[in-house]
């Protein structure tokens, strides 16, 4: 019964989290009228989730341990690993080095636990209990289908207009973050008047990155599921017109790659390295004709080179301070109680955000707005793995790479190494599971080297909460 009801709390929660950023700020304006932030009570409905579905998996944890210890699969599910030791002492590190620094921030420190340690804290427990292939079909079905909607609807708001947007509660200013306020409805691309729509997200990377989960169900579809033609041309043609829209290309290299595995998974050995070899030679020449093309669309030097600078900034404070700065002090944790600050090369014009009275503007490294205060920028690395080196220091940093290392390498070597003994398409069912999210692991992995990439709540608690049901399945399962 609370397996039960874990699982569908489970499933919930995944339907839902991406439509958190747009819930929210609709609810918000209904309650509390334009203009107003998003309601902090409204917006942590999801670790309210979160934390009933651990709080039932914890008590079924402790059923197991009175009732079924001497089960050999019990015992299994309990046993500390080396993956269990690396998230443990990340975990204790962070705490560590957030008491004992003299910027420690109580404010910071509750975000930095949020968005380093809450979804890997969740697959602790939750890789520890039994998930049912029924649960595994559902979730990759729904997560097809809410794709497909969260992507259409993207692709429709690229062509609504801006009252809309407005109407429904979104900031009237593009483009631009302010914690105070309401979130922006879409970016522009630079002054070239080009959307990159955010669907029902908080921002283009993260909507981007998210649709990589329903294009890895997509793509395990081609090669293993009888699905019905119409249906499956049309999802496939939603995601990848979303995702282009998004013109992410952090999650165009994600996706890309996320390709290419699923590809080499599916052909004869003999005709891997041709057919990848070409896939990857057309796309680069295309990108590199895309830039040639549309520089200012597809090269944009202003973002590509935030991408190599503050890596760099980041690189030089782990330098100066090897044992980190604290939970918070990096990331999306930083936007939070910091100015919202744009940085503009020293030959542009900042006369249009004069009127953004609460915008710090920047020509280079000089500030030109506001003149009578100094700004309070975050410290976004563009990194996840340098974030992490940010705020615990270079072994925080080590720590990051060792457990991305250990969860790639165990989906990896897992895939097709258990099955539940059952009818063969349980069995299926499992193997599509497993696929899908060593796919989408293996493109966050990636896009984690130029994005916070783990930052948005229906990435990471979605991701994490698969990675421990396909961890569960191999922990609990007998051998093939």
């Amino acid at each position: 019964m609370l397996s039960t009801l874990r699982q569908r709390l489970a499933v919930s929660l995944i339907i839902l989290l991406p439509f958190h950023a747009f819930l929210v700020t609709v609810l918000t304006k209904i309650i509390a009228g334009s203009g107003h932030a998003p309601l902090g009570w409204l917006a942590i409905w999801k670790e309210a989730l979160l934390a009933v579905i651990l709080f039932v998996a914890l008590i079924e944890i402790i059923r197991q341990i009175t009732t079924h210890y001497s089960l050999l699969t019990t015992r299994q599910s309990l046993i500390f690993d080396a993956l269990d030791c690396v998230i443990i002492l990340s975990v204790f590190l962070g705490f560590f080095v957030s008491i004992f620094n003299f910027q420690f921030s109580i404010f910071n420190f509750a975000y930095g636990v949020k968005y380093d340690f809450l979804p890997l804290v969740a697959f602790l427990i939750l890789r520890r209990v039994p998930w049912s292939a029924q649960f595994f079909n559902l979730v990759l079905r729904s997560i097809l289908i809410v794709g497909s909607i969260v992507a259409g609807y993207g692709i429709i708001t690229a062509f609504l207009p801006a009252g809309f947007f407005s109407w429904l509660g979104y900031s009237p200013i593009h483009s631009l973050y302010f914690s105070d306020g309401p979130i922006a409805a879409f970016q522009f691309i630079g002054n070239t008047g080009v959307r990159r729509i955010q669907s029902v997200m908080s921002g283009p990377n993260q909507l981007g990155l998210w649709l990589l989960i329903p294009l890895s169900v997509w793509l395990v579809q081609i090669r293993s599921w009888k699905v019905s033609g119409f249906w499956f041309l049309v999802s496939g043609l939603m995601l990848g017109v979303g995702l282009l829209l998004t013109f992410s290309r952090s999650a165009w290299i994600g996706a890309f790659v996320m390709t290419m595995v699923a590809i080499a998974m599916a052909i004869p050995t003999h005709l891997r390295k041709k057919i990848i070899g070409t896939s990857i030679s057309l796309a680069l020449l295309v990108g590199i004709g895309l830039i040639v093309a549309f520089p200012s669309v597809f090269g944009r030097l202003g973002s590509t080179r935030g991408h190599w600078e503050r890596p760099m900034e980041a690189v030089r404070i782990m330098i100066d301070h090897p044992f980190g700065l604290g939970l918070g002090t990096a990331g999306p944790a930083s936007n939070r109680g910091t100015d919202t600050c744009v940085h503009l090369r020293p030959q542009d014009d900042p006369a249009w955000a004069k009127p953004i009275t609460n915008l710090c503007v920047f020509l280079g490294k000089v500030q030109v707005q506001p003149t009578d205060r100094a700004c309070n920028c975050p410290l976004l690395t563009e990194n996840w793995y340098l974030q992490w080196g940010v705020e615990m220091g270079v072994i925080g940093f080590a720590l990051s790479l060792v457990l991305i290392f250990f969860v790639l390498r165990k989906l990896i070597m897992d895939n097709g190494k258990w099955i539940i003994v059952g009818k063969d398409r349980q069995a299926l069912s499992i193997i599509n599971y497993q696929l899908s999210i060593s796919l989408v692991y293996i493109g966050l992995s990636l896009a984690a080297l130029f994005l916070h990439a783990w930052e948005d709540a229906a990435v990471a608690y979605t991701v994490w909460m698969m990675v421990a049901v396909h961890d569960s399945i191999n922990r609990m399962a007998g051998p093939r």
